[in-house]
Formats: C-alpha cells, structure tokens, sequence
C-alpha cells in the first residue's frame, strides 16, 4: 500500500486519521461539558437544570419616576418615557395619578443591559397620554444586566446547593440566588450580644443581615422566612415585606414581617493612565470606556461586581492591554464616595458653577463631584471656590461629595452594589 499522500491511498488514510481526531475532540468536548469545573453553554444549562436552575437572562434598567398631571388620569402599562441619552423606557405596571397630581411608577428600559440612568435624567413623555404632564425619576436607576456569565453561574449553582439545609446562613443566601431576577446576595449575622461593624454597617446584637440586588422584593422575603431559623430577628434594613405562612394549616395564616437591604447603587470612578505617543488614536478614551465597560459587567467571561466586594484595578488591565500596542498602560486608579476626597454642604449647581462649603476633605481640579441629581461625570475644571464644572445643570442646594481616584482597590460595603458609567472613566495621557 503506497502511503504517500499525494496518491489515493494516502489521502484515504490521511482523511480516515483527521475524522478519528475529530471524533476524539468531540469526545474531550463532552467530558468537559459535563465537568461542572469546565462545563459551559448549553451543556451547563443541562448540569443546572439538575438543580432546578436556569440561567438569569439579560435584565433592563429600573428605575422608579414621579409622574405628575391631573388626578384620575390612568397612565397603562406600556407607557413610555425617555431620558437624556435617547433610551426609551416602558412603565412596569401602571396606575391612576391620585388626588395631589403626583404617582409614582416603575419604569424599565425597554432593551437590556447595563445602561445607566442617573437621577432627573429620564424627564420627557415619549408617548403622549392625555392629563399625564410630566415625568422625572428622583434617584438613579438600578442598572440592568447582561446574560449571566458562565463564571457567575457556576458560582451560583455552587451557592444554591446549600439551599438544601435550614437555618444557616449559606442556606438563606442560596435560597435568594434562586429568586428569578436576583444578580447578587450577602447573608451575615451577629450573633454576639453587642454591636458590630461589617463591612461598614452596624449590626444590632442578635440579627440576621440580608442584602439583595435585582429579584421580586416579595419573592425575595419568602426565600428569606423560609430558610431562617425561628425567633431569629432581622436588620432594620430598608424594605419589609408581610409574607403569609399558607401552609400552616390555619384558618388564619400567621403573617411575618420580613425586613432586610436593596442593595444601593455604589458609582465608582476610574483614571485610566497610558503612555502618551503619536499611536494614540483620536478615539482613544470612547475605546478604553468600552473595554472596560465590558468586562466590569462579565462580558469578558471574568466575575462581575459582588456586593461588599473589594474592586481591584488589576482585574482590568488585561482589557485595556487587548486594545493594541499603543494602550502602554501605565496605571488604573479607583475612587469612591466611601473614601471621598472632600464632602460639601450646601452644595448647589447653576449651569457650569458649583457652590458649596467644603465641609471635610479638599477640592481639586479633576475631582469628581456625586450627588442626587448631579450628571454622572461632572468634574472640576478651575477654580478655587466657586468651582467651574464640565456639565452644565442645575442642582438645588444638597450635601454632595468629591471623589479623587488613587488607589489600585475600592471596597464596597455589605450594603452596596458597584456601577459603572462611561462619563465616570476618565483617560488621562502620562
């Protein structure tokens, strides 16, 4: 038999060795699927289904608005408002304005995502409702979210196995990240007889601490009170929910009030700092935001943020670095109001001045300023007091805060979620 394969019986053997690798390959591809440790896609979904899980899909923006005209007008669910940047969102559910002309309505972007709606942005009626007059959000948005990653969900299948047991605390956490909807959960408690600090809140004696972004508030409360062990008290936190025991047997269900945290949104602000050469390409800053954005949400396979996290520079580097050759990176700097750089009373904006008391801390030309109501964004530019800024707005006189990026890491309390923005990454050329 000639092997040689430039005749047929080569090219037989040639053909018949490359369909036994790729059989091979198909073969390593399945025993890596079905490996929790390597397993992705569709083969992972098939491991958490075991488990009664799916994957959280992609979430929208929420955000809750101020509606305002006449008393009786009904604004349908479906109603659509849009914010400054030109992102149209849609109201949840609907209600009827009450006498005093003023609802308040949950509205949701109508694509998913992490898209970022600072407060008083989302202010124009995108569809016309006849005695409904204005909208306005007070409070930013909860950001959305992209599908979750293989990372994210493996972890999370790690964490719902424990949903198995009663009273402990892996139990209750594993129970919430089976709530549809929940990005993240933190369970303590304190089960000393004094006070303690974690994580920067205070917790009472004896109480169980539950802090949960995304999920249905009710659902959430019920995953809570069924896994918690009686008599155990709950963290003042910021909601409570009624939850009813139908399966007690009683002709009247015992209710339980159920308390603990919506995690709040924490902004971070980032410097950016890269060699300056003539490589650098014009749309150098639009290119790192985007990068950077993208794997702060997990779209570069690697963990998303975590409530009472410690955010590290380095975990950026990499996205930074895969720009190109002119992205030298020199340094990733991080800052936060946890550790701001000045904090002002009697703050108020008028066009590009910034009035205000520095109460603690300094102003300096860079520094981000954060506030109800303040443009994601908004630094100073010059001045001593008053401060010219690069946004122009207007903000009623609030306590605002400065934040100045210098250190490598941010940490996050165990009552927060970090977000990220465009307008808060900055480029700075060394």
């Amino acid at each position: 038999m000639n092997m040689d394969e430039t005749t047929p019986q080569g090219q037989l053997c040639v053909a018949e060795t490359a369909e036994i690798e790729n059989k091979n390959a198909d073969v390593l591809t399945y025993v890596a699927g079905v490996d929790p440790a390597t397993s992705s896609g569709r083969m992972q979904d098939g491991i958490a289904r075991i488990y009664f899980l799916t994957r959280n899909p992609a979430q929208p923006t929420t955000v809750f608005c101020d509606c305002v005209g006449l008393a009786g007008t009904v604004i349908p669910a479906g109603a659509l408002a849009r914010d400054t940047d030109g992102n149209v969102y849609s109201c949840v559910s609907g209600g009827t304005i009450p006498i005093g002309g003023t609802i308040s309505l949950q509205f949701a972007n109508t694509v998913t995502g992490p898209v970022p709606c600072a407060a008083t942005t989302l202010n124009q009626l995108y569809q016309q409702v006849t005695g409904w007059e204005s909208v306005n959000n007070p409070l930013d948005g909860v950001i959305g979210s992209n599908v979750e990653t293989a990372t994210e969900f493996e972890q999370r299948r790690e964490a719902t196995v424990a949903a198995n047991a009663n009273g402990t605390l892996p139990a209750i956490r594993g129970s919430v990240l089976s709530v549809p909807g929940v990005q993240d959960c933190y369970v303590t408690d304190n089960s000393t007889g004094a006070p303690v600090t974690v994580g920067g809140v205070t917790l009472p004696a004896g109480v169980l601490y539950v802090c949960v972004a995304g999920g249905n508030t009710t659902s959430v409360a019920q995953a809570i009170w069924k896994k918690k062990s009686p008599g155990c008290p709950y963290f003042a936190g910021n909601t409570s929910v009624t939850i009813y025991d139908t399966l007690s047997g009683l002709a009247v269900p015992p209710a339980y009030v159920v308390t603990f945290n919506e995690a709040a949104t924490l902004p971070l602000v980032m410097t950016v700092q890269i060699l300056n050469s003539s490589n650098v390409p014009s749309n150098a800053a639009a290119l790192i935001q985007a990068a950077i954005l993208n794997a702060f949400s997990g779209g570069d396979g690697g963990p998303s943020p975590k409530i009472g996290s410690t955010q590290y520079s380095g975990r950026y580097y990499a996205a930074v670095a895969a720009l190109g050759a002119w992205a030298e990176l020199a340094e990733i700097l991080l800052g936060t109001s946890n550790s701001p750089s000045a904090t002002l009373t009697g703050a108020s904006i008028s066009g590009t001045t910034l009035t205000a008391t520095v109460a603690t801390g300094s102003l300096a030309i860079g520094d981000t300023i954060q506030g109800v109501g303040v443009v994601d964004g908004t630094q100073i530019v010059s001045g001593t007091g008053p401060w010219v800024i690069n946004n122009s707005q207007t903000v009623a006189s609030e306590a605002m805060v400065g934040v100045r990026p210098t250190a490598g890491k941010a940490t996050i309390n165990i009552n927060q979620i970090p977000a990220l923005t465009a307008p808060n990454i900055t480029l700075a050329l060394v």
